[in-house]
């Protein structure tokens, strides 16, 4: 069991399904049934779980030739490529299916979500370091596929909730690949901090990023979707992440990569969760 969580990779998987609830909960109307809001859950995860055994499976070599990565069931030999395949096909099958019995909306945007994943991002990992920005799609796509799952139509506030998942994956992923630059290279991965020697390219854009997140951040207050109790939170939630960023931007260090990293592991749960609870104080 515990073999297949490390497939699934349990913690994006998990974070993933949240994002997805949260999306549900806010385009939710005043009656809606709790049942579907499991089947999202259940059908995201599944996706997720599906997506991050088929990826491990295309990078088995990769993951090989890195120390963060060479542990897991594939290349350490701990399962069989036929069973991840099995596994993979399966669950991400599952979440197809149950997505799209839900909500035909729902299930194309999880295609989509899965397709442009597998054969999109995950190939221009070695091609070029404009493969975070094409990630960074399928990354954010659970708010829309809860959205959708609720109300069968995406808004102008789904959209919005996509445009805060997709801006913060890009510093989160940089300190990532910052913070693991000599795996990185032994992968052969074209992530921006492994290209930019200098990281002069790699501190503009987590400048740029968390600066955008800001004003991104603040938009369903100021449009009116959430009240004050989120304004305050995400307007010190998202200057405190800046600030992070503004110290890794100029340290350019390993260890700054990392508090970026913890920092990012923060602040979406956070965003997320005040805008959640923000819904409740207004009803």
């Amino acid at each position: 069991m515990n073999l297949y969580l490390e497939l699934s990779k349990a913690r994006l998987t998990t974070l993933a399904a949240m994002t997805a609830g949260i999306g549900f909960w806010l385009a939710a109307p005043a009656e809606w049934l709790f049942g579907k809001l499991l089947l999202t859950l259940a059908g995201t995860a599944a996706l997720g779980a599906g997506s991050a055994a088929l990826n491990q499976l295309l990078e088995k070599e990769a993951d090989g030739r890195m120390n963060r990565t060479k542990g897991r069931p594939l290349p350490s030999g701990r399962i069989s490529e036929g069973q991840a395949l099995t596994f993979g096909v399966a669950a991400s099958c599952t979440g197809l299916i149950t997505l799209t019995l839900l909500e035909p909306l729902a299930g194309g945007l999880a295609a989509f979500t899965l397709i442009s994943y597998l054969f999109l991002y995950t190939p221009l990992k070695r091609r070029t370091a404009l493969c975070t920005l094409v990630g960074a799609v399928p990354g954010a796509m659970p708010p829309l596929i809860g959205w959708a799952a609720a109300r069968g139509e995406l808004s102008l506030w789904a959209w919005l909730l996509f445009g805060i998942l997709f801006l913060w994956q890009l510093p989160h992923f940089l300190a990532i690949a910052g913070s693991h630059l000599e795996d990185y290279r032994a992968a052969g991965f074209k992530m921006l901090p492994v290209v930019d020697l200098e990281g002069r390219a790699t501190s503009r854009q987590i400048l740029l990023y968390c600066l955008a997140l800001v004003p991104v951040s603040l938009l369903p207050a100021t449009g009116g979707f959430a009240g004050g109790f989120y304004f305050g939170c995400a307007l010190v939630g998202s200057l405190a992440f800046l600030g992070t960023g503004v110290v890794t931007a100029r340290a350019r260090s390993a260890r700054a990569y990392k508090r970026l990293f913890f920092g990012s592991i923060l602040y979406l749960p956070f965003i997320f969760t005040t805008l959640a609870l923000d819904k409740v104080i207004l009803t």
